[in-house]
C-alpha cells in the first residue's frame, strides 16, 4: 500500500456576506465541488472545522447535517473546534486518519457563518476564543487583544504606527485576483495610514474582516487516484499542532509566537525540510501583528524586520518570500473555523499551478499556517507536488 496521503480534489465558495445562504447550503456546495474535482471520490469519513455554528447558527450536530445533505450515508463524521485554527486541526484528523491506514479517502470541511448574528454579538463570539474567565469577561476583545500586542510591538522595535501597512498593501494586491476574495481592490500605504483606528495603533486595514465562507479537500491514498488523474498530485508531508498559555498576559514574552514556531519546526521536521526553504507560506494574517509576530517567530524575518519585508514587496508572488498569495485573511476574508481549509485549497492551487495572475513561479513546495486566537493554537501543515 502507498502510504502517501495527496489531494484529490478541492472546492470553495466565495468568502463574503452571504445572507442568502444558509450554513448548510454553504457547506454542501463547497463539499460537492470538492468530490467533483476529485473525479468522484467516495470519502469514508467527513472531518468538519468550524468555530460557531452552535452560536450563531444553532447547530451542534454537523456531521449529521453533512453527511445528510451532502448525500455521504451514514458515514463517520464530527465537528473538530480549535477556535480560528478548527479547520487545520479538522485537516490534521484527516491526514492522520488515512495514515493510520483507519480509512482511505475523506472530505474535510471547512465552514463558518458569521453574518446570521447581529453586529452587538459579534465581538462577544470573537472573543471565544480567549481566555474567558480573565480576559473575555473583562471586557477584552480578539481585536483589542491584536491592538495591544501591536502597540507593544512597535515600542519594543521604535517603529511608527503604520510600520505593519506593508501587509494590508500586499494582501489586498494578491485579493484583486482572486475570483473568491471578499475584497478585491488594491489600497496604498497612503491609504493605510489615512484609515481609522479601531484599537489604537490597530487600524481597520490591520484587521481582516470576519466572513462567512465554506472550503473542503478530498484526501485519500495516492495509489487510490485513477491513472489519468488531470492535475499535478498535491502531497501532504507533514502536520503538526501546537498550544501556548491561552491568557495573553501570563506569557513570558507575548511577543514571541512559540506555539506557531513549534507547529511550523513540527510540520517541516516530518517533512524533512527547513522552514526557510518552502517557496509558498500561507500564513494567518487575521491581524497584521500575527503576520508579523509569525514571521519572526519561524524564522522568515528577524526580531523587528518583518514589517519591512512585507513593505518591501517581500511577500508579493514574485519575491523570495510570497505569503498570502491569494489575499490571506485580510482580502479573502476571515472565514474563521473554514480558513486553515482555505489555505490548503490555495496551497494546493498553488503546486497545481493555477493560480494565474498570482501564480508563484516553480513552486513545490507549500506551508499553510492558522492560529487560534494570538497563537493559543497553531496548526501547520506542509504539501508539495509530485508525478502521478
Amino acid at each position: 500500500m502507498n502510504s502517501d496521503v495527496v489531494i484529490a480534489g478541492i472546492g470553495q465558495i466565495p468568502v463574503g456576506e452571504h445572507y442568502e445562504l444558509s450554513l448548510r447550503q454553504m457547506g454542501v456546495s463547497a463539499l460537492r465541488a470538492a468530490i467533483k474535482d476529485s473525479g468522484g471520490l467516495k470519502p469514508q469519513a467527513l472531518y468538519i472545522g468550524n468555530m460557531l455554528s452552535s452560536m450563531v447558527s444553532h447547530q451542534a450536530n454537523l456531521g449529521a447535517l453533512f453527511t445528510d445533505y451532502a448525500d455521504l450515508g451514514g458515514i463517520e463524521a464530527f465537528t473538530t473546534e480549535a477556535s480560528g485554527a478548527s479547520g487545520a486541526a479538522a485537516l490534521r484528523l484527516g491526514y492522520l486518519a488515512i495514515l493510520s491506514g483507519y480509512v482511505d479517502t475523506v472530505a474535510v470541511l471547512g465552514v463558518e457563518k458569521w453574518t446570521d448574528m447581529a453586529h452587538s454579538e459579534s465581538e462577544t463570539a470573537a472573543a471565544l476564543g480567549l481566555d474567558y474567565d480573565y480576559e473575555g469577561m473583562q471586557g477584552l476583545s480578539e481585536t483589542g487583544q491584536a491592538g495591544l500586542l501591536m502597540q507593544r510591538y512597535l515600542y519594543e522595535h521604535n517603529l511608527p504606527a503604520d510600520a505593519l501597512g506593508g501587509f494590508a498593501v500586499q494582501a489586498h494586491a494578491n485579493g484583486v485576483n482572486n475570483p473568491n476574495a471578499f475584497f478585491r481592490k488594491a489600497v496604498s500605504l497612503e491609504t493605510y495610514s489615512k484609515s481609522g483606528m479601531t484599537n489604537p495603533p490597530l487600524n481597520l486595514f490591520d484587521a481582516a474582516p470576519y466572513a462567512d465562507g465554506a472550503a473542503a479537500v478530498i484526501l485519500t491514498r495516492r495509489d487510490l487516484l485513477p491513472k489519468d488523474f488531470p492535475q499535478p498530485v498535491v502531497r501532504m508531508l507533514g502536520s503538526a499542532i501546537a498550544t501556548d498559555t491561552l491568557a495573553l498576559h501570563d506569557r513570558k514574552d507575548p511577543l514571541a509566537f512559540i506555539a506557531a514556531k513549534d507547529a511550523v519546526q513540527n510540520a517541516c521536521a516530518q517533512a524533512g525540510i527547513m522552514p526557510i526553504y518552502t517557496d509558498v507560506l500561507e500564513l494567518d494574517d487575521s491581524y497584521s501583528i500575527y503576520a508579523a509576530l509569525t514571521l519572526e517567530a519561524c524564522g522568515y524575518a528577524d526580531p523587528g524586520k518583518a514589517p519591512a519585508l512585507a513593505r518591501d514587496g517581500g511577500l508579493a508572488p514574485t519575491a523570495i518570500r510570497p505569503a498570502m498569495t491569494m489575499g490571506g485573511c485580510k482580502a479573502r476574508g476571515n472565514a474563521i473555523g473554514a480558513k486553515g481549509v482555505y489555505q490548503a485549497v490555495e496551497a494546493a492551487m498553488q503546486l497545481r499551478g493555477v493560480c494565474g495572475a498570482n501564480q508563484v513561479a516553480d513552486a513545490r513546495l507549500a506551508v499553510t499556517l492558522a492560529l487560534g486566537g494570538p497563537a493559543s493554537t497553531a496548526v501547520a501543515h506542509v504539501f508539495d507536488t509530485i508525478e502521478n
